[in-house]
This record gives structure tokens, C-alpha cells and sequence, in this order.
């Protein structure tokens, strides 16, 4: 397949495990989110996916994800480019704090905007609109273009960095994206039109 765009956010970080709020917190991968990041490469081989180039963060969760799956593919080695752009939003004050002792002090409510909402950022910290700002100039600029001249790309970053992505490609509203909560190590496969309009969309974790 040509002009194939692939999005995986990264498998299971250790401070996924522990409920942590992340954000640019350096955290390496569990033992499950090192057999997410296989898993998607074994679900992207049976696809019959194989790429010309990669794009990650500069944080090390997401960049193991890739190493994996690029392993799983006989890939290793494949050039990939590294932007703190793709990083997932910084959570500020927030970072470094159990999400359920958060919800507990400041409001479940309060934390599902903080966590959720399109413009609202927690203290100190990015919205998802702030992280749309960085990540979707250097997706048009540097990830699409590939993509729209043939290429097959993968994309390994985070929940907060793809889901601007998936704003944009999808469509979705403010209110819509609110919904939207991606699995750890779960591609999703999109395929483009010459036009850059999308033609398909398949999440694998769905199809599995």
C-alpha cells in the first residue's frame, strides 16, 4: 500500500502502571508495554505494512515502541527522525502526581477537563490545544508530505501528541475529541488520497 500513514501511541510506560500523570517525564516501558510495542509489530506485518521512514518523540517510551516494532517487522535500523514536537503535552504541576489523588483533591470533574478538554490546561502545563500547536505544524510540514508522495510512514509518539493528529484527520470536534482515548501499542492505519484527503482508516486493536 502506498501513502500509508501509521500512528501508534507507545506500549505501557512504568508510570502508566503507577497512574502517574507523565507528560515529558523520561519514563522507559514495562514488561507489558514491551509486548504491546511487539504485538503491534507482529499485527503490522501481518498487514503486510513495511516503511520507508519513521517519526518519533524525543522521549524514550515512545522510541523503545518503535525500536520494537520496527524489530518485528525486519526493520531495524530504518531511518527515523526524533522531535520533541511529538512529544506527549506537558502536564505541569501535574507531573508526578497519582491521577486518582488528584481526581480526589481537586474533583473527578475537574481532572477529566484537565485531562480531556480541548483548551483547558492543568496548572503550569499544555491543553491539547497548546499541543496541537507544536505537533500539527511539523505533522503538515515534515510527516504528511512523505506520506502524500508515496510513502508509507509510521508515527510512534503519545496519547495527547496523536490524538491532535487524529483531530485533524478525522475531523472531530472540540466536544468529539473529549471521547477520545487512544490504547497503549494500538495502530492505527490510515490510507490518503492523492487529494491528501483520507480514503481509510483501520485501528488495529479494533480489528483484533
Amino acid at each position: 500500500m502506498d501513502n500509508v500513514l501509521v500512528l501508534v501511541r507507545h506500549g505501557q510506560s512504568e508510570w502508566n502502571a503507577k497512574n502517574l500523570f507523565t507528560g515529558w517525564q523520561d519514563v522507559d516501558l514495562t514488561e507489558q508495554g514491551i509486548a504491546e510495542a511487539r504485538r503491534a509489530g507482529e499485527m503490522l506485518k501481518s498487514a503486510g505494512l513495511h516503511f520507508d521512514i519513521a517519526f518519533t518523540s524525543d522521549l524514550v517510551r515512545a522510541q523503545k515502541t518503535l525500536d520494537l516494532i520496527l524489530e518485528e517487522l525486519g526493520q531495524s535500523g530504518l531511518e527515523t527522525i526524533r522531535d520533541q514536537k511529538l512529544n506527549e503535552r506537558d502536564y505541569g504541576d501535574l507531573v508526578g502526581l497519582n491521577k486518582a489523588e488528584t481526581a480526589e483533591k481537586y474533583g473527578a470533574e475537574q481532572v477529566h477537563i484537565w485531562r480531556r478538554s480541548y483548551d483547558v490546561a492543568p496548572p503550569g502545563g499544555e491543553s491539547l490545544k497548546d499541543t496541537a500547536a507544536r505537533t500539527l505544524p511539523y505533522f503538515e510540514a515534515n510527516i504528511l508530505p512523505r506520506v502524500l508522495k508515496g510513502e508509507s510512514v509510521i508515527v510512534s509518539a503519545h496519547g495527547n501528541s496523536l490524538r491532535a493528529i487524529v483531530m485533524k484527520l478525522d475531523k472531530l470536534s472540540r466536544d468529539e475529541i473529549t471521547q477520545l482515548n487512544l490504547a497503549t501499542g494500538a495502530p492505527i492505519i490510515y490510507r490518503f488520497n492523492e487529494d491528501g484527503s483520507v480514503a481509510e482508516k483501520r485501528d488495529l486493536a479494533e480489528a483484533a
